[in-house]
């Protein structure tokens, strides 16, 4: 079986680089270029990707070994009727490595037809760091690297302010742009770039806010070889997800002009608010599947879809979405149960395999975003704490610890400064030292969660339950 590249596949179709992309993961694939490949064919869009590596370690070598391509497997019902499609996505042109490649990586800036950047660099991305230095190649942070990059463009143009950037961040933060621009303000003023650069940014760059949802188990490891039969070809750089999309921007509708991805037949929304589609999303969708994760895996599930039709571990999920979660929104509630129906069903997709351990990727900055808010209005509003977004917090410190569950050891991903202070704080063997450390970890949340009345005794309580007695004694205490 040949190896899937541009020689061996000439079907694949060349277009002009248009989008530069901060990140090179299974979602990015499956979502924005996907997006982007039904764009170039049901319109003049004529894009294509040059995907930028946004940590040091990463997977464009294994991309350029491919030529950027890749086929996306979309699985799901639609309108009753099963969908199991197979497509070729050949939309990436290169991968940059650019702690490796730096002067390739600032060259983008040079080029005239750049238009769009899109990022999403998790939860932990955008962010201020001001140990960053404009020297720096690169610098570490993303909105450090963004900066770099928009200053080249604008000294090589000469403030060309034709020569902007339409910027879509497509991290799970609300306000996202809003979040990103200040990044970048504030790293223009840590870099005394300029009051002409700043103007320039200002008046010809747009960074706009947007949501995107689509659930995405990333490598169909349990059928990759049958896929590769399928399509032919031997494919490292498989993907799978739902065939459910959305995407949200909020930005004018002329920013759509240029980015016609709404006229391709897609649910793709230009909105003048994205924050009534941000809030249900994240708290009914991303929510649930951030607590869900660390229960169902500790508790001998793996995927998400065993965690909703497990007995006891379903019962949970529902819990926490209907009874802690959805309260917490204040959406007409026949609109919320929908929604939240919605969600269940494709959690159970028969067709999606989401290994809850590809959900686990920077567990706590998820928490902060997915499952604070929720708790903290739950308790003012009821006057007492959500066992279960507790719970789930708990399953995350657990799962923090490391080990083994059986056979499988427990991996954990996140920023390194999360996982050492897990890791000091596990040594100690005292899950009360766990307990307040984590809720003190005022890097982690911004402030300190043991104010918070009552937490750190109930978060101490389902950690001594879970190390005596397992994972589904703690869940049957809340049920």
């Amino acid at each position: 079986m040949e190896r899937l590249n541009r020689t061996t596949a000439p079907q694949a179709k060349q277009y002009t680089e248009k989008v530069i992309q901060f990140g090179e993961g299974n979602f990015l694939r499956a979502f924005i270029e996907w997006i982007i490949w039904k764009t170039n064919q049901k319109t003049d869009f004529n894009a294509s990707v040059v995907v930028v590596q946004p940590i040091e370690k990463g997977m464009v070598d294994s991309l350029n070994e491919q030529d950027g391509l890749y086929h996306l497997n979309l699985q799901g019902i639609n309108e009753g009727q099963a969908v199991d499609s197979v497509d070729l996505i050949d939309v990436i042109s290169r991968g940059i490595n650019p702690y490796r490649d730096f002067e390739d990586y600032i060259s983008l800036a040079e080029q005239p037809q750049m238009r769009f950047i899109i990022s999403n660099t998790t939860e932990a991305g955008i962010a201020f760091d001001p140990s960053c230095k404009f020297d720096d190649k690169p610098a570490s942070s993303y909105p450090g690297k963004l900066v770099q990059l928009l200053y080249h463009r604008y000294e090589y143009f000469k403030g060309d302010m034709t020569k902007g950037f339409i910027i879509f961040p497509c991290e799970l933060i609300f306000e996202n742009g809003k979040h990103l621009k200040e990044c970048i303000r504030q790293y223009i003023d840590l870099w005394n770039l300029g009051d002409g650069f700043k103007t320039w940014f200002e008046n010809a760059c747009g960074v706009y806010s947007t949501l995107v949802d689509r659930i995405v188990p990333g490598y169909p490891r349990d059928n990759a070889p049958a896929l590769c039969e399928r399509v032919g070809y031997q494919d490292n750089l498989l993907d799978k997800a739902e065939i459910f999309h959305l995407w949200v921007i909020e930005a004018p509708k002329e920013v759509s002009v240029e980015f016609p991805a709404d006229k391709a037949g897609l649910h793709v929304l230009f909105v003048p608010s994205e924050a009534p589609y941000h809030e249900r999303k994240v708290t009914l969708l991303n929510g649930p599947h951030t607590v869900l994760s660390p229960v169902g895996y500790l508790s001998g599930l793996n995927t998400v879809r065993e965690c909703c039709e497990d007995e006891q571990i379903g019962k949970f999920v529902r819990k926490v979405m209907y009874d802690e979660l959805l309260p917490t929104l204040n959406l007409p509630k026949e609109e919320l149960e929908k929604f939240a129906a919605d969600v269940l069903d494709r959690f159970v997709n028969p067709y999606v395999k989401h290994f809850v351990t590809s959900i686990m990727l920077n567990s706590f900055p998820k928490f902060k975003t997915r499952d604070l808010p929720g708790l903290k209005t739950y308790l003012e509003r009821k006057g007492e704490l959500p066992k279960g977004i507790v719970l789930g917090l708990a399953g995350i410190c657990t799962y923090y610890k490391g080990g083994f569950r059986g056979e499988d050891e427990i991996v954990v991903n996140d920023d390194e400064a999360i996982k050492n202070l897990l890791k000091d704080l596990w040594a100690t063997g005292d899950v009360a030292k766990v307990a307040e450390g984590v809720l003190g970890a005022e890097f982690i949340w911004g402030e300190n969660l043991n104010e918070i009345p009552g937490l750190r005794q109930m978060l101490e309580g389902d950690l001594a339950l879970i190390q005596a007695e397992g994972m589904r004694a703690a869940v049957q205490s809340i049920l």
